[in-house]
């Protein structure tokens, strides 16, 4: 099973990740040098919970941020 909200649909995406050297401009130095970008991915936080759905309990995969926000009530 993919690592998705079955809520929200958020899911894994990917981005880079970018290596900074030197101290920046704003504080004082001569400013970042970037380094060459690596290929990474963004994962989003899931858990497993126990929740009711159409009147039977069931494991879902939903991400922290729908189950702060009560859109999901855990057993």
């Amino acid at each position: 099973m993919a690592r998705k909200c079955e809520l929200c649909g958020k899911g894994t995406i990917a981005g880079n990740s970018v290596p900074r050297k030197g101290l920046p401009k704003k504080k004082g130095g001569a400013g970042q040098h970037i380094g060459v970008k690596s290929k990474r991915t963004f994962k989003p936080n899931i858990v497993k919970v126990q929740a009711t759905v159409a009147g039977s309990t069931k494991s879902v995969k939903v991400c922290t941020r729908c189950l702060k926000a009560g859109k999901v009530e855990a057993l």
